[in-house]
């Protein structure tokens, strides 16, 4: 590896908070498929993302076992799932600018794959699995459950159900649903923001923003129940 080779990735190293003893394995964790065919390497990231994806689970599935004694399974399960969703996931790798890091194609660099999120996702994984594959669980384990803290809060907001407290005082008032409406989409094909409107017939109630309709329209729900408290 070139010294701006072990530069870049002492960089990342000291994000992640772990120095690798074979740093090889970050390259690794880091080299998009895209890439690995045009310098006609053999070695690219995918194997690295399933390997990291069990150990990610693993973390996540112990992370929310302790941070509730009395939640239910079903709960523990859907709380996981969404910790460990593709969208999460490429938040976690941007907040660590993994994109920079990337080792990318000709094509995918400039479709770009540094902010794609699957390609985030996929790379969050892999870095997880050089992790363990390098020193274990004891340097995986207090990452993970960091990072899950963190998002943890961020996203434990978006779990409630928006939507149908809305159409209950909505109902319960006027024997009517409201209706949303995507009013603007905007942005390139694999990073597009939505933008919804909730009406009541003629009468907006509220709006909200997401990366697909379903957020979005979740977030409208919310604009308008914080809407209807302001009012009372």
């Amino acid at each position: 590896m070139s010294a701006a080779g072990r530069d870049k990735m002492r960089s990342l190293e000291e994000k992640l908070g772990y120095r690798f003893s074979n740093a090889e394995l970050l390259r690794h964790a880091l080299t998009h498929k895209s890439y690995a065919s045009e310098t006609r390497s053999s070695q690219y990231n995918e194997r690295l993302e399933f390997l990291g994806d069990s150990v990610l689970g693993l973390c996540a599935a112990h992370f929310v076992y302790d941070s509730d004694p009395d939640c239910m399974e079903g709960r523990l399960a859907k709380l996981k799932s969404r910790l460990v969703s593709k969208p999460v996931l490429a938040q976690w790798a941007a907040s660590l600018n993994l994109g920079q890091y990337l080792y990318l194609g000709a094509g995918e660099e400039s479709g770009g794959g540094r902010t794609r999120e699957s390609i985030l996702a996929n790379a969050m994984e892999a870095v997880l699995g050089a992790m363990y594959l390098d020193g274990g669980l004891a340097p995986v384990m207090p990452f993970v459950r960091g990072a899950l803290a963190r998002m943890q809060t961020e996203h434990m907001a978006d779990d409630v159900d928006h939507k149908s407290r809305l159409q209950e005082i909505i109902q319960k008032r006027s024997k009517t649903t409201p209706e949303y409406e995507v009013t603007q989409t905007v942005g390139p094909e694999h990073n597009k923001t939505f933008t919804v409107t909730v009406r009541l017939g003629a009468s907006t109630l509220g709006t909200g923003k997401g990366h697909n309709k379903k957020e979005a329209e979740q977030s409208a729900a919310k604009d308008a129940l914080e809407r209807e408290e302001g009012q009372r």
